[in-house]
């Protein structure tokens, strides 16, 4: 049962892009607007500092997870309506 469940759900996924320097540069990108937003954030000081950037080491992996899924998002994105 639970495995044509997951054929029928597998035949209406849409292609993804494979991936490609244009993917892995707006990721990147997402990812460093995400950091720079997060120096403005209520606490950015509170737990262990980064060694070379002005943020902490919560602040930075929340901020390099969040940059992943609006990269990804907007990957997604651009490929659905024919961009990418």
């Amino acid at each position: 049962m639970l495995s044509s469940i997951l054929l029928t759900a597998a035949a209406t996924v849409p292609t993804t892009p494979e991936w490609s320097p244009t993917v892995g540069i707006i990721i990147s990108a997402s990812c460093l607007v995400v950091l720079l937003l997060s120096l403005a954030s209520k606490a950015p000081k509170v737990g262990p500092q980064m060694p070379v950037l002005p943020v902490t080491v919560p602040a930075f992996i929340g901020a390099m997870a969040f940059g992943h899924v609006i990269g990804i998002g907007i990957v997604l994105g651009l490929t659905n309506i024919g961009r990418l």
